[in-house]
């Protein structure tokens, strides 16, 4: 048994070196491939690449987002009033996760939504005079765009492959363009110059071009940098591009001189129009990937907030004829985008459209928005809930007893309730960030 453990313990000292330099190398490899990666991915991103700004502005929108899906659902009933517990099945369109209540986000904005019971007992939820005043204003605001959206949505149909583009996909971009709500029923119809409604072999809906406009095949990056008369307008014909796309690095970020000589390598190579055939390119390639950042750059050019949620990007690659690993490539142009991680869903921002916390050309939609915004949050003391007004006082203090789980007639705001809490009251779906770094944000320019 001796002789045998000191066999086994002499083949061990001669194993330990070989797996000791397997482990090296093995741990050499993982590191390589790990310091490739991690900046791939927003999770594992420095917290000095954060823009704390622009996270703030993302969460200011999630909540706007969340307003007007409710006043659109609304907007869509009969007498613009429903039962609270409808509203449950549209809770994926509202964007509120469990175990959120939908009444009690409602309760938040009493400036927006008013609550009753009726005689049963159900909780209804309709909109203030104000929330739908700012409807009405809103309906205007988007007739008075509506020429302009209808010119970004035929560049897009212009930059895209077939010349067309699914109106199911279209549709993601109804806000982001400053589209109506019937935008597929009615408003698509209202320019049959420019696009048309077609149906392929299943029977899905495509949004068509029906018209060339070389007026419009100029990106939103070539009107900026160049003074082009409407003579050479007319006659221009999307082909290779020469222009640097605007950047702008969060103000932490110390590491940019590292990266210098490839940025300024990548800006002065030459690249496709987004307007221009892109069939002949070959995927992976590096004018491949740059006409993908100009495609992007142009889209989030057309949004009203230079801002898109990252999926709805992501759904027009094989129209666009862009990279799969799209997100990739957005993090890695981090001069030029801004990926935030807030909730579940991320958000792509324009970095050379915003100073801080501000868009800096903001359109009447962008104004309407911050009026919204400004309308949501509370500060006040107990507020007393009305009911229809075919009840009568004793009928109302019957239903006030009824205390059930779901549908509680009684609300309390505290002295200190405002927007503020409002947005840390939606921070818990959110499990991609540490929620700690933009509280001492906050603490910091508190200080200062």
């Amino acid at each position: 048994m001796a002789t045998l453990n000191k066999t086994n313990a002499a083949k061990l000292l001669v194993y330990l070196p070989k797996r000791a330099n397997f482990c090296k190398e093995f741990l050499f490899s993982w590191l390589q491939t790990r310091s490739m990666t991690t900046s791939k991915r927003v999770q594992d991103r420095s917290s000095k690449k954060r823009v704390h700004d622009l996270e703030i502005v993302t969460e200011k929108w999630k909540i706007v987002s969340k307003i007007l899906s409710i006043m659109e659902i609304l907007k869509q009933e009969r007498e613009m009033v429903i039962p609270i517990r409808n509203l449950e099945q549209h809770r994926s369109k509202i964007n509120l996760p469990k175990p959120h209540k939908i009444s009690d986000f409602l309760r938040k904005s009493p400036k927006l939504f008013e609550l009753y019971k009726d005689q049963r007992g159900v909780l209804w939820c309709g909109m203030s005079k104000e929330a739908e005043d700012l409807l009405q204003e809103q309906e205007m605001l988007i007739e008075e765009n509506s020429d302009k959206a209808a010119e970004y949505v035929t560049r897009c149909l212009m930059m895209s492959v077939d010349k067309r583009i699914p109106v199911d996909k279209i549709v993601h971009f109804r806000r982001d363009f400053g589209l109506p709500l019937d935008f597929r029923i009615k408003w698509v119809h209202n320019y049959p110059n420019l696009f048309r409604i077609v149906q392929s072999r299943d029977q899905m809906e495509y949004l068509e071009l029906v018209s060339w406009n070389n007026d419009w095949a100029i990106t939103e990056l070539e009107k900026k940098a160049v003074s082009v008369s409407q003579t050479r307008v007319h006659e221009h014909e999307p082909g290779l591009l020469s222009l640097s796309f605007p950047l702008k690095f969060p103000p932490m970020y110390k590491k940019v001189y590292r990266i210098g000589g490839k940025i300024e390598h990548f800006q002065k190579r030459s690249y496709l129009s987004p307007y221009a055939d892109a069939k002949g390119l070959t995927a992976g390639s590096l004018e491949f990937d740059k006409r993908a950042v100009a495609i992007m750059h142009e889209l989030l050019s057309f949004t009203i907030e230079k801002r898109l949620v990252t999926d709805h990007l992501t759904h027009f690659r094989r129209e666009f004829v862009m990279p799969q690993k799209l997100m990739r490539l957005l993090l890695k142009h981090f001069g030029i985008f801004y990926v935030s991680e807030r909730g579940k869903r991320f958000s792509v921002f324009l970095t050379e459209a915003y100073k801080g916390q501000e868009l800096i050309e903001k359109g009447p939609l962008v104004v309407w928005k911050e009026k919204l915004l400004s309308l949501v949050g509370y500060r006040g003391k107990q507020k007393k809930i009305e009911t229809f007004s075919d009840l009568s006082d004793m009928e109302y203090d019957k239903l006030a007893e009824n205390n059930s789980e779901n549908e509680s007639i009684s609300v309390q705001f505290e002295d200190d309730e405002t927007m503020g809490n409002l947005e840390s009251a939606l921070l818990a779906d959110n499990d991609e960030m540490e929620i700690g770094e933009i509280n001492c944000e906050y603490k910091d320019r508190d200080v200062s």
